[in-house]
């Protein structure tokens, strides 16, 4: 008796790169460094409640279209421009 999995929905399997090497092909931008740090500041003074607001964690459960992940992302990004008084809005995501 064997004790593999065989999973017939697999197609194919592909190596990830190493996070080392997903750094070195896409550093990352100062644009996003300031937004991941205040973003990371606004989630610390919202749990000392220092802030209000309230934090919202919203996304798809999963990506397959970049595409429409960027959509999303774009109006969520809006959305929460509009509601920064009241909410710290979140997108999370899966990529599959």
């Amino acid at each position: 008796m064997t004790n593999q999995i065989h999973n017939i929905n697999v197609i194919a399997k592909e190596k990830l790169p190493s996070p080392k090497t997903l750094k070195a092909i896409l550093p990352l931008t100062q644009a996003a460094k300031e937004t991941v740090l205040n973003s990371r500041n606004a989630l610390i003074s919202i749990l000392d409640q220092k802030d209000k607001r309230l934090i919202v964690v919203v996304g798809p459960c999963s990506i397959h279209d970049i595409d429409a992940a960027k959509d999303y992302a774009s109006r969520l990004k809006h959305l929460s421009d509009d509601l920064s008084d009241v909410f710290h809005i979140l997108m999370r995501v899966y990529f599959e």
